[in-house]
């Protein structure tokens, strides 16, 4: 879909950032938060990112925000300092447009750029073909299903792990003062 636009995120866009992941909270299983957060705790997760150095992307359509894109941290230890994880979320009306791909693919290339070495996915419920999908198509490999870990909606779901080396993955170390 090559009228689509990936850029980075602006507090701008928030609002409707928000409104994607209110929605993706309260009906779907691709992330285990119960509450939808408000503008407030969304504006101070994107700082958090941003500040931190990580990519934050947005997806425009015809001048809408229609998706989001973002990398952080894989877990806070330093020796994870390598590896990030991605999270992606559409709009409804955005599924299934190829807008998930371009936003995962510039998601990659950006924190190649910054020097990170492993992407995780960590996908909410092993039901989830289209994310499973978007994540194969980019190179992920499948390293595993955590099976019942989160209850919503009155049933156990399953995360699925997926897994993609950036740039030189583990066949370099990377530079001793990073």
């Amino acid at each position: 879909m090559s009228d689509v636009l990936i850029r980075p995120a602006t507090e701008a866009d928030l609002p409707f950032i928000t409104a994607i992941y209110d929605h993706a909270v309260r009906t779907g299983t691709a992330t285990f938060e119960l509450i939808p957060p408000d503008l407030a705790e969304m504006t101070r997760r994107f700082g958090a990112l941003r500040d931190g150095g990580f990519p934050y992307l947005a997806a425009e359509l015809d001048g809408a925000v229609v998706g989001y894109a973002y990398a952080g941290p894989y877990r806070p230890r330093p020796a994870y300092r390598f590896t990030v994880e991605n999270s992606i979320y559409l709009a409804p009306a955005s599924h299934r447009r190829g807008i998930g791909i371009q936003l995962l693919r510039r998601l990659i290339a950006e924190c190649e750029a910054r020097g990170y070495r492993q992407m995780i996915a960590v996908i909410g419920d092993s039901a989830n073909a289209g994310s499973v999908g978007v994540h194969t198509r980019a190179g992920f490999q499948m390293i595993g299903t955590h099976p019942s870990v989160g209850l919503k909606f009155g049933r156990w779901l399953d995360t699925v792990m997926m897994q993609l080396a950036l740039g030189a993955g583990d066949t370099t170390i990377p530079d001793s003062n990073a």
